[in-house]
């Protein structure tokens, strides 16, 4: 397996025969709601669209998971997997193959098994959500959720290789927590047993602005994760990936911790 950090929840995932697209923000600024004022991100340099994907792998409807300039610069033809709320952002933009997952269903593309499962609540009616990616013919899997909000259904699941989650917390004053990291990585580790983790969300080379930016507040390191992960006697790895450089794993490593 190849996995490539492109800041902020982007990711490159080479699984199998597959290159899976996560989560794409890679042209223009993000803003969201077209409220630079409130909150603008933008890249320190370029950031390439990857070439010959296979798949483009939504977890959440907005921009910084679902983000239209970048996906405008895609084939249209390529298969999406996305939430409801992204397979509507897609749908929107005429790709022509897309598959939305509601929490639980299971689909297959090419010898990829992926699952949904509950993600990020964005609101009281919309819960986003979260994957356990398989391929068949190597035996890899990955876990990706990228605001830190494991569902407990994790504890029944096979062990994967890969687990990308936050390990950083951000917050806002009276809204509390938007993204989890800390103990809810432990849980991670502790109920898919991986043999590496990987920090996702916040992060990369880029730049933010914007009075948003100004209230929010981050708790967390990869050490204090490390040493949370030692005391609970976890020996998963938390590496923090160099964005732009693949990162390649052994296979079929899943349930060694």
């Amino acid at each position: 397996m190849q996995l490539t950090y492109l800041d902020s929840n982007t990711w490159l995932i080479v699984l199998g025969r597959a290159r899976i697209l996560v989560d794409p923000w890679l042209v223009g600024p993000l803003v969201f709601g077209n409220l630079p004022w409130l909150f603008k991100g933008e890249r320190r340099s370029p950031r390439a669209i990857p070439d010959d994907i296979d798949l483009i792998l939504l977890s959440q409807g907005i921009e910084d998971h679902a983000h239209p300039p970048t996906l405008r610069q895609l084939d249209r033809q390529l298969p999406v997997v996305a939430s409801p709320s992204a397979a509507q952002v897609v749908t929107g933009l005429e790709f022509q193959q897309v598959t939305a997952l509601a929490h639980g269903q299971t689909c297959l593309v090419g010898s990829l098994t992926i699952q949904a499962l509950p993600g990020a609540p964005l609101g009281p009616l919309n819960t986003e959500n979260g994957y356990l990616v398989r391929e068949a013919e190597s035996g890899e899997s990955f876990y990706y959720e990228p605001h830190g909000f494991p569902p407990a259904a994790l504890r029944d699941c096979e062990p994967v290789d890969v687990a990308i989650t936050p390990i950083v917390s951000l917050s806002l004053p009276l809204a509390g927590p938007i993204i989890n990291g800390g103990e809810t990585a432990v849980q991670v580790a502790a109920w898919l047993r991986p043999q590496v983790l990987l920090p996702t969300a916040a992060g990369g080379d880029v730049e933010f602005a914007g009075v948003l930016t100004r209230f929010l507040q981050a708790q967390g390191s990869a050490d204090e994760l490390r040493e949370a992960l030692a005391a609970r006697q976890l020996t998963t790895q938390v590496i923090e990936p160099t964005p732009g450089q693949p990162l390649t794993l052994p296979t079929a490593t899943a349930g060694v911790s």
